[in-house]
């Protein structure tokens, strides 16, 4: 093993190597965690009409948690039950695969209903 000098005409003995989980920490920006979150939604959501607006999430990271609010906007007639459970799950699940953190909790709302006409009914007023 050799020594390295400090410049002074002292030796010190080399830095142990320290692991690189042990150097530092990674951290991850809310805004960052909630454009995933708004992603992962949007896939979700895929085979919404146009005119919908496209989903947006607000997060607040604390420690290792993100804690998710995503706001979508629904086609009608739907299960909202099951949609909005869909989108829940695979807002937590790719959050944990991409970003690494728990997700407790994702409050889904959903801030509006767009209706979906019925095929063969007529549009507009009707005399």
């Amino acid at each position: 093993m050799s020594s390295v000098s400090d410049g002074v005409g002292e030796l010190r003995r080399p830095m142990a190597a320290v692991a690189a989980a042990e150097r530092g920490a990674t951290r991850i920006a809310d805004r960052v965690v909630s454009k995933i979150a708004a992603q992962a939604a949007r896939e979700t959501l895929s085979d919404q009409s146009e005119d919908t607006t496209r989903p947006h999430a607000t997060v607040v990271v604390h420690h290792a948690a993100a804690h998710i609010r995503v706001h979508i906007e629904l086609d009608y007639p739907c299960d909202i039950g099951v949609r909005c459970a869909d989108v829940r799950r695979h807002v937590a699940s790719r959050v944990r695969a991409l970003v690494g953190m728990e997700v407790p909790e994702v409050a889904v709302h959903v801030e509006r209903l767009h209706l979906i006409p019925a095929h063969g009914v007529a549009q507009g007023r009707t005399r």
